[in-house]
């Protein structure tokens, strides 16, 4: 093998190495556009996880996001994690997450995010875990949460900042 067969032999393994892996494909539901949907990994016996995405109204009405579900879990819940007198709580939203019209409400570690209880088995870095969400008006939708590292802050290839969108209760 001649100098430059080998380079671009080598060039060909780094770019495979350092390439993202293909992200969840962008859903639309109604007026919503949901992207970026992903979670952590989870070790073996853990019960709960986290789901993380982004969600835009491209309409002229306000929807919500009131629950979800899906086989990897028994119970779903939107919850907010939120800084009061210099403590952070956790604490679900009964009555769902508004997406106003015009607006993107990203859902990330360290503020709204998906809470899912009762997992059926281990969430393992590489899969796409289906998990159906419900709106208000635009009904149920399926996405696939592609499941990164167990420290991931956002998906590869995803935008990190925001991740810490606290608000004060």
């Amino acid at each position: 093998m001649n100098m430059l067969s080998r380079f671009i032999t080598l060039a060909a393994f780094a770019a495979a190495l350092v390439s993202a892996p293909v992200r969840a494909e962008d859903v639309k539901a109604g007026d919503l556009v949901i992207t970026q949907a992903w979670s952590r990994a989870t070790p073996n016996g853990a019960k709960i996880a986290g789901g993380y995405l982004t969600i835009e109204n491209k309409g002229a009405a306000p929807d919500r996001l009131v629950g979800g579900s899906g086989e990897i879990a028994g119970k779903f819940e939107i919850h907010e994690m939120a800084v009061d007198n210099g403590v952070m709580k956790m604490r679900p939203l009964d009555k769902g997450l508004a997406i106003e019209p015009g607006k993107t409400v990203k859902l990330a570690p360290g503020g709204f995010h998906l809470m899912m209880f009762d997992l059926k088995g281990p969430l393992k870095q590489g899969d796409k875990v289906p998990v159906t969400l419900e709106f208000e008006k635009a009904g149920k939708v399926t996405v696939s949460l592609d499941v990164q590292g167990v420290g991931a802050q956002a998906p590869v290839g995803g935008d990190h900042s925001g991740h810490m969108n606290m608000k004060k209760m």
